[in-house]
């Protein structure tokens, strides 16, 4: 058994219970998982980082909606970009399979992009 200093509590094995020295070196605990442990762990990862992003940009177009819904357009460039804005949201929500809107909606934006740049030049 071994001694311990006066002042220092006897421990379980008999040696001192003193703190022994931390190192500021991370230790990667991954390598002592398996493959399948580790996968697992960084799906997890993955995924609450995408739903962090996916909050994130719902609370960015919330306070862009909030501020095309606030202020009116004072011209016919940002009732345009409005107008873009409202169209693209519609065209997200197609179908794949509904080439028709989807063309549909390419042509007014490029009716939109047209007619604003003629505008922008005369």
């Amino acid at each position: 058994m071994h001694a311990c200093p006066k002042n220092q509590p006897r421990c379980a094995w008999g040696g001192s219970t003193r703190a022994r020295p931390v190192s500021d070196a991370p230790i990667d605990l991954d390598k002592h998982r398996g493959i399948s442990a580790q996968k697992a762990t960084d799906i997890r990862r993955a995924i609450a980082e995408v739903e962090a992003n996916a909050t994130l940009l719902r609370e960015r177009q919330s306070a862009v909606e909030n501020e095309l819904l606030s202020v009116p357009a004072t011209c016919w460039p940002e009732a345009v970009a409005k107008a873009r804005y409202v169209l693209n949201l519609y065209a997200a929500s197609l179908a794949a399979a509904d080439t028709r809107h989807r063309d549909l909606v390419a042509s007014v934006l490029a009716d939109l992009t047209r007619l604003c740049a003629e505008t922008s030049t005369t």
